[in-house]
């Protein structure tokens, strides 16, 4: 094989390499002569067709991988050779070849950069120290209470509220014609859930019992279902029976029921709760003020690819979320403004990724197996047991699906690590002023950031979650290649989801959508 550099600017190279047609049929022969002994031919006894018709059966698909493998094997050595490490996929290219022909593969890769030594001395970080009040432990038993609540039959003359729930049949049609899952029966709606798609149940507020009633929707431009993307819809619906909420007192006897000795112990479980919740926002707070300095004192290239995959990432959630916008042409309008800021923040989420994998490599940070083995096993409970053991299988062969899994731990072990390293001086503070400072972290350009997952299930709304501005402002840094993350990730589910998703009920997927994220 002959390899000649045609590229070295930065941290892009380029190879053309040659691979000899002699070498490539030495391949052929060697497969023919393997596979001779099973060929059976009418008027030969096996094993005894001749080497050239055995060719002429096979040759062609012999050839076809017998090149395949050696411009793998190529890219291969190549690298080893070259002492490279790609950022992401190698681009390679076929520019001559064919039978008889000598092979010539055109390859371009960027490389990762040689990221200089960690400045991680002399960090400085403050710690919010916030107390769980009785008043954050009164409003989590009352968000409790409120979860729990039942509901009883209204009178007949009872308009429906929000807040209650009514029982429905419906038939929806566009265009005058019933469409595929728009037909459902004894669907259960609460009204001011949010869950179904805008404006649906805000037309049901008003009704009774036995009501029949037209409800007009259009379904948003990024509806799952193509054809029925920003098409108006009619939904005949029928009223069965309008639902009010039951008050649950939240007292020693809602406690018991929840299997508790009493409100006492419930209390004091719910204050281990807030006390997570606020030890989980602490640390958001001095991560990113963490990763803010740690991002001021390094600057090196990063590759365009990681970067150009990290900004795609980041604008696809962004378009997804503008599509749910009152006004979706200006939103994306504003969006093209800030493009160049979303940008930076894509370079600067490669950026500290690298660094903070660095940091970690070089300071002994690991995940173990016996770690990596449990995050493979809580991941595998998202799916139906009989897609569990395939999802494991998956992540074992797959390097990519398997460091999307251990990265989320992997920073925080590294994290963890320059935690100790840093001066960290702590201060009284509130709820509030912990919160408000994430608020206010949030508006400027933090890097690391989006990635939300979306199921394609249109049936309920999930809750609500960060806009994709927010989130893509966030300090989530990955602490192994971002790009290489997010696709681990997309390629994991759909291997051990594809067989069994989760799915609703026809009638209730083509009620209800995806979630419209509020706008930061």
């Amino acid at each position: 094989m002959q390899t000649v550099e045609t590229l070295n600017e930065g941290l892009k190279r380029a190879f053309r390499i040659t691979i000899p047609a002699k070498d490539i049929d030495a391949r052929v022969d060697q497969e023919l002569k393997s596979i001779a002994p099973q060929v059976r031919m009418p008027g030969f006894r096996p094993g005894k067709v001749p080497a050239n018709l055995v060719r002429k059966m096979h040759g062609a698909a012999l050839e076809q991988q017998a090149l395949q493998n050696a411009v793998q094997e190529g890219v291969q050595q190549l690298m080893a050779d070259q002492k490279l490490r790609p950022a992401m996929q190698p681009s390679v290219e076929l520019e001559e070849g064919g039978p008889g022909k000598d092979a010539v593969v055109k390859v371009e890769v960027e490389t990762l950069p040689d990221v200089p030594e960690a400045k991680i001395d002399g960090l400085k970080i403050e710690r919010f120290v916030v107390e769980a009040s009785d008043e954050m432990i009164d409003e989590a038993v009352q968000r409790l209470a409120a979860g729990q609540r039942s509901f009883d039959s209204a009178p007949a003359s009872h308009k429906a509220a929000t807040g209650d729930r009514v029982i429905i049949d419906f038939e929806g049609k566009v265009d005058g014609e019933t469409f595929e899952g728009g037909v459902g029966e004894g669907m259960s709606v609460e009204l001011g859930s949010g869950r179904l798609i805008p404006g649906f149940e805000d037309q049901l507020v008003g009704v009774k019992a036995n009501d029949q009633k037209t409800v007009n929707v259009t379904f948003p431009e990024d509806y799952p279902v193509d054809y029925l993307k920003g098409r108006e819809a009619a939904f005949e619906v029928t009223v069965n029976e309008v639902q009010v909420a039951r008050e649950v007192k939240a007292d020693d006897e809602f406690a018991q029921s929840m299997g508790l000795e009493g409100i006492a112990q419930l209390r004091d479980l719910l204050k281990a709760q807030v006390e997570q919740e606020l030890n989980g926002l602490t640390r958001t707070h001095m991560k990113r003020q963490l990763l803010d300095q740690l991002a001021a004192s390094h600057d090196f290239p990063v590759p365009e690819s990681m970067v150009e995959a990290e900004f795609d990432q980041i604008w696809r959630q962004l378009e997804h979320e503008a599509g749910h916008e009152e006004d979706p042409a200006a939103a994306r309008a504003e969006m093209e403004k800030e493009r160049g800021d979303y940008r930076a923040i894509a370079e600067r989420r490669v950026r500290l990724g690298l660094l903070l994998s660095d940091i970690g490599q070089k300071n002994g940070v690991e995940v173990s197996q016996q770690e990596m083995n449990q995050l493979v096993m809580q991941a595998a409970q998202q799916y139906k047991p009989e897609d569990r053991q395939r999802f494991v299988e998956y992540i074992r062969n797959e390097p990519m699906a398997a460091a999307q899994l251990r990265a989320p731990m992997f920073e925080d072990k590294v994290v963890d690590f320059l935690f100790d390293k840093a001066e960290i001086s702590e201060r009284p503070a509130s709820r509030e002023e912990l919160e408000s400072a994430i608020e206010a972290e949030e508006g400027h350009v933090h890097g690391p950031g989006c990635g939300h997952d979306h199921d394609h299930d249109h049936a309920a709304k999930p809750k609500a979650k960060k806009s994709a501005k927010a989130a893509a402002k966030s300090d989530e840094a990955p602490a192994e290649k971002p790009a290489a993350k997010s696709k681990a990730k997309a390629a994991a589910k759909e291997e051990a989801a594809e067989a069994a998703p989760e799915k609703k009920p026809a009638a209730e997927k083509a009620a209800a959508k995806k979630p419209a994220a509020k706008k930061a």
